[in-house]
């Protein structure tokens, strides 16, 4: 009977310890994953995109999306240092572009209602000089965000921005296919089906 007492605390303890263990491993993963920079997550995810998912470069007040193809990193810097960062990150991909959105109604604001925007816009031409960009109401951002994130990953990266509607949005596109070849191709299909 003492036996059988002293083997069930030891196997008590032993599982305790084994739970502790396990717990401290994804503590240990969750603490490593917050240490490694946004930087450094975007790189390692990068290669893993495609056409149809998003990288999001929001400002400060930006709504933490959630969901579980939802990845939301804290860059703790200005929008035109990250965004130039993924801009070169996105140079570098040779199986996707990018498409970009903004907030329509960053084209209804001046620095009197928010000060700063004149600054950034210079610094967003000066990113972007020749790439056509499309606007959406911020409303139909959540809209298309949404959408995407039940099938495909987005990734948010929040900047220390503080200025409204300043956030640009991402579509990743493939780079060596396009819709023109994509008509072609589908033409073709019907006309093997007559």
């Amino acid at each position: 009977m003492v036996m059988k007492k002293m083997v069930n605390t030891l196997f008590a303890i032993i599982s305790l310890f084994l739970v502790m263990g396990c717990m401290s491993s994804a503590d240990q993963k969750e603490r490593s994953e917050q240490k490694s920079g946004w930087e450094e997550v975007l790189s390692q995810k990068m290669p893993l995109l495609g056409h149809r998912n998003w990288i999001l470069i929001v400002d400060k007040a930006y709504p933490a999306p959630a969901g579980a193809n939802i990845l939301v990193l804290n860059s703790e810097k200005q929008m035109s240092e990250v965004l130039d960062r993924i801009l070169q990150l996105l140079s570098l991909q040779k199986h996707v572009r990018p498409v970009f959105y903004l907030d329509k109604e960053i084209d209804y604001l001046d620095d009197a209602l928010a000060p700063g925007l004149k600054e950034y816009k210079t610094s967003l031409t000066k990113l972007l000089p020749h790439i056509k960009k499309q606007s959406l109401l911020h409303e139909d951002v959540f809209g298309k965000m949404d959408k995407a994130a039940d099938l495909f990953q987005v990734i948010v990266v929040k900047t220390e921005s503080l200025i409204p509607y300043s956030s640009v949005f991402i579509e990743l596109d493939c780079k060596y296919w396009d819709a023109d070849r994509e008509k072609i191709l589908r033409e073709r299909m019907l006309k093997s089906k007559e």
